[in-house]
């Protein structure tokens, strides 16, 4: 490996400047990404099997989001919410057509969009004179960082330390029928659910929980909010996870992977949901802008094209089979779960960090989770032949830091 001079530079100056909310690093500064690969400052190239967190659905530099990109910064990024734009239209009417809803606002993030998901539905009860105050979410979700979404989130660390909090949220553990029963009632706003947990080591519902989130909601009047920032655009083998659980949410959030890596996000309603905004109650600077909306429309012209929602699911498949295969024979691998290209490995012991490093030095780039989960969110367009490849490098690496 040459001397990375520039990335000795560049963590100094982010020791310096930049705000410590990421801590230390891992030890890389991206240059440049092609396909499933990103180029390091230090001159090597690394696959890609964390995708930007589930955001890099076509990689890098591919050509139709690049060319779309190029092509609406020449006519215009940005205009105010003042006027109509092309772009902002025309991507509602695709994602309504997508998700089998009706109203579609476009913001800038996950985060975002759970967070306008949460306003509409009190909006909903507001306006039909019967305000509803409460949420159930599930333990160990995560559903963003602003105040409101990391009340949601059922995890303390993202927000004892920002007491005090948003009143009115609840949470129950997930998968466990007999809590969320207890939970919902008729003064229930709304249930806000992760139908796989990806924030703590990708854990995927129950298809009787998920159902039962349905039933207890139509029975009471809440509004069914699925957060499928992480699971949506294809990543579990179908469009959206729900579609998977033949469960018919209410709203809808979608970010991440929405523009292949411009930022975006969406709250997608059915038409009496929807009914919980009038104009002014909600709005965004930059939310819908052409650029990100054309992005966006990119990216699904795509998915269109290639077939990668079917491409994810036989991808996944056939990760997951090599992964499975790989765990008869390595002690350290204790358990492969996931869905499609969202996928998580659970070690016997706590060593994810040091197996990701040694991943990092094979040239592979691997998130995790806490001290025992590794999670894989690759490209939807992973080769198949690259399949193997990464599988001999984690069985070598593997048996390295079981010897540790």
């Amino acid at each position: 490996m040459i001397q990375d001079k520039i990335l000795q530079e560049i963590i100094e100056l982010d020791e310096k400047y930049y705000l410590n909310v990421m801590g230390k690093r891992v030890p890389l500064c991206v240059d440049h990404g092609e396909g499933v690969w990103l180029y390091g400052t230090d001159g090597r190239r690394y696959l890609d099997m964390i995708g930007g967190i589930a955001v890099n659905v076509l990689g890098h530099a591919h050509p139709a989001l690049t060319a779309a990109i190029c092509a609406q910064a020449a006519k215009v990024i940005h205009c105010c919410n003042y006027y109509y734009n092309e772009p902002q239209t025309r991507l509602a009417k695709r994602l309504a057509e997508l998700t089998g809803l009706d109203r579609v606002f476009i913001g800038n993030s996950g985060a975002e969009a759970n967070e306008a998901a949460i306003k509409l539905a009190r909006g909903y009860f507001h306006k039909k004179g019967q305000p509803r105050a409460k949420f159930v979410s599930a333990l160990q979700s995560f559903h963003g960082r602003t105040l409101a979404t990391a009340t949601a989130t059922g995890q303390a660390k993202y927000s004892e330390p920002f007491a005090p909090l948003p009143s009115g949220f609840a949470h129950v553990p997930f998968n466990n029928q007999d809590a969320l029963k207890s939970a919902v009632d008729d003064q229930t706003c709304a249930v806000i659910l992760e139908l796989v947990q990806g924030e703590s080591g990708i854990r995927p519902v129950d298809r009787e929980y998920a159902q039962l989130a349905e039933q207890l909601c139509r029975q009471t009047g809440a509004r069914l909010i699925i957060d499928e920032i992480q699971t949506g655009m294809g990543r579990t083998g179908q469009f959206l996870a729900s579609q998977l659980y033949d469960i018919h949410p209410d709203i809808v959030t979608l970010a991440k992977g929405l523009a292949g890596g411009v930022p975006i996000g969406a709250v997608i309603a059915n038409a009496d949901t929807a009914a919980g905004f009038a104009p002014g109650d909600h709005g965004s600077t930059f939310g819908g802008n052409p650029l990100a909306c054309a992005a966006a429309m990119a990216v699904l012209d795509v998915y269109a094209a290639d077939h990668l929602v079917q491409v994810a699911a036989d991808r996944g498949e056939q990760l997951q089979a090599a992964l499975r295969e790989l765990s008869g024979v390595q002690p350290l691998l204790k358990e492969v779960r996931g869905i499609g290209l969202m996928i998580g490995l659970e070690l016997a012991e706590p060593k994810a960090l040091a197996l990701k490093m040694n991943m990092l030095e094979k040239g592979y780039l691997v998130g995790s989770v806490g001290a025992t989960v590794i999670r894989l969110l690759p490209p939807l367009i992973l080769p198949a032949a690259e399949i193997p490849p990464f599988i001999t490098a984690l069985n070598e690496a593997l048996k390295e830091v079981a010897a540790l």
